[in-house]
């Protein structure tokens, strides 16, 4: 099946943005719009939409009159197998103790590594994101400094492989969530062929809104790999599912927004644990401070 790009440029950022959100409200809707500065020093941005159906030319040039940009220029891109170049371009990623591979790779995993089977033809959340990644060292360190979580939720699980991190380094069963039935469906597929069905728990949620976390809160360590305005958004209620001296570890962030994120955290109650930053991406980890 054929798949269709619309792409245009535009100065500043705010635009760039305003711009990007207002392509997301098109008819075909797009299945992603991003956002990127060209990292040229011209202060350009290109702001470009990925479509399944054709888009449709009238709407983007209303759009690129509205905002004073170039004309959008559409490509049809040629049907690829992406599963397959997925597969030789993926290598296995070491996050401290973990080991993220696809079965292509089994081979390669280190004797006495915490092995995590993510295929490629589930990419997103197979740890080479800075985000995954940042997560995934952000666990290994709790766990060196001797931490030990009773009850982990990952919210926004994506691959779950995060919440199957977990429920390979700590005693008791972990439950992961995403708002996205089809990520669940996901989540699910990888919990089984990582042998942990009876050790992962995979649910449809929106933040914590779900009887299962209800009952399961409060949780030592939280992991949220999503993006800042969420982030923001589930501050009070993460608060709230949080115990006393646990920890949160939250990406998705952009490294600008890392302060505005960590302001939030600790006027709810948390302090920083730790900071890391991987290209454009910052993870966070945070302490839930104890109540007096």
């Amino acid at each position: 099946m054929p798949t269709f790009t619309a792409f245009t440029t535009l100065f500043g950022k705010e635009a760039a943005e305003t711009l990007g959100e207002a392509m997301e409200r098109l008819e075909p809707e797009p299945t992603g719009v991003g956002v990127f500065e060209v990292e040229d020093g011209s202060g350009l941005w290109e702001i470009g939409g990925y479509f399944v159906e054709a888009p449709d030319p009238a709407g983007l040039g209303l759009l690129a009159a509205m905002f004073d940009t170039k004309p959008f220029v559409i490509s049809e891109l040629p049907e690829t197998d992406w599963v397959a170049h997925v597969k030789r371009e993926l290598s296995p990623v070491v996050a401290g103790r973990f080991f993220v591979y696809g079965s292509h790779d089994a081979d390669k995993v280190p004797a006495g590594a915490v092995a995590l089977l993510i295929e490629a033809a589930m990419a997103f959340g197979t740890g080479h994101h800075g985000t995954t990644l940042g997560c995934l060292r952000a666990l290994d360190r709790l766990v060196s400094d001797g931490f030990v979580a009773k009850r982990v939720a990952d919210i926004g699980c994506g691959t779950a492989v995060l919440a199957m991190a977990a429920a390979k380094v700590f005693p008791n069963p972990t439950v992961a969530s995403d708002i996205d039935p089809v990520a669940v469906d996901v989540a699910q597929v990888n919990v089984v062929a990582n042998d942990l069905a009876d050790r992962v728990q995979c649910i449809e949620a929106t933040g914590f809104d779900h009887p299962d976390l209800t009952a399961k809160a409060p949780f030592d360590l939280i992991f949220a790999n999503i993006l800042k305005a969420p982030l923001i958004d589930l501050a009070p209620s993460m608060a709230k599912a949080s115990a006393n001296g646990g920890f949160v570890i939250l990406s998705g962030i952009l490294n600008e927004q890392a302060e505005d994120v960590v302001r939030i955290y600790c006027a709810n109650g948390y302090s920083l644990y730790s900071h890391e930053e991987i290209v454009d991406w910052t993870t966070l980890t945070l302490c839930r401070n104890e109540e007096m």
